[in-house]
């Protein structure tokens, strides 16, 4: 196992060098100057040449890229050219609240995901299994920035229960969570019911169930432990894809979160931000896989990594 992190780890290395080479090039393919945006429309050609000189910009593509390996090998993601503050001080300002908002929206969708999953596995082809597939393809074809909206309108503007954006309170989490929650309930619910009609085909679930055992222990004990695979895969898969989709809700709802900085950032193109965050991305959904591959150890005591 301690092999096996090891390489993982290292494995993260290249993954990281691929996706900054990547994104490094496809930012300076993208129409605009940053000069210019950062100068503003009445600025002089003069002014906008100062500007490019100082972020680097008159510099060849390839010596700009070394001088950004340069300072991430130190850790040194720059300086925001729209803040002047360091792109780290920035991420770290606002890296736990997009965490937070990314929890609660998991949490949520596996509290309700999973439970519908169970019980359309345990009576298929019902009216209760018709229900939750008809409530998976709503969540799942359902555009995240509508369904905050009409949330907005319905519990903000109408009731006047919630509030309609910001941060401060535990009230101001709510809409975002449940938006962020609906998308991600589809898919745990889909695939819940997917791994227990599998599991309970299997022969040692109709053993269990002729020794006389009661109906909610096989499905919790027998079949929802051997399900819990790829369960945890698709769990794993949508957290990682919640901490940097949450672009859409968090600009919705004005949440101080990463997504949110990276809106602003592409507007003013601000590459160094831009670069900072999606390698702070691209680290956490490669972390948050290896921390799936390592739990399937602990549920599954067959596996066994070389």
């Amino acid at each position: 196992m301690i092999n096996f992190l090891l390489k993982r780890l290292l494995s993260i290395i290249p993954v990281l060098l691929g996706i900054s080479l990547l994104l490094f090039f496809m930012l300076r393919m993208l129409p605009g100057d940053p000069a210019q945006v950062l100068a503003g429309q009445m600025a002089s050609p003069e002014d906008i040449e100062m500007i490019r000189t100082q972020l680097g910009l008159d510099q060849p593509v390839y010596i700009q890229y070394a001088a950004f390996l340069k300072r991430l090998v130190h850790l040194d993601l720059g300086r925001s050219a729209r803040t002047q503050n360091p792109v780290t001080q920035e991420i770290w300002a606002r890296l736990p609240n997009t965490i937070l908002l990314a929890l609660c929206a998991i949490t949520l969708a596996c509290a309700f995901g999973i439970p519908a999953g169970i019980i359309a596995a345990v009576r298929p082809y019902s009216w209760v299994d018709y229900l939750v597939t008809l409530a998976s393809l709503i969540g799942i074809s359902m555009p995240v920035f509508w369904l905050g909206i009409m949330m907005m309108i319905l519990f903000s503007m109408t009731l006047n229960w919630l509030p309609a954006g910001g941060i401060g309170t535990w009230k101001h989490l709510i809409m975002p969570s449940f938006t962020l929650a609906a998308f991600v309930v589809a898919f745990i619910a889909r695939m819940t019911r997917s791994s227990m009609l599998e599991v309970l085909s299997q022969d040692y679930v109709t053993t269990a169930r002729s020794k006389g055992l009661q109906e909610n222990l096989i499905i919790v004990k027998h079949a929802l432990k051997n399900a819990l695979i790829p369960i945890i895969t698709v769990v794993g898969l949508q957290f990682g894809m919640l901490l940097g989709g949450a672009v859409l809700t968090e600009t919705v709802f004005a949440w101080p979160g990463i997504g949110r900085l990276i809106v602003d950032s592409i507007l003013a193109r601000d590459y160094a931000m831009i670069q900072g965050t999606i390698l702070i991305f691209g680290l956490l959904y490669t972390l948050i896989n290896l921390l799936v591959d390592l739990i399937y150890a602990f549920v599954d005591p067959r596996i066994r990594y070389e």
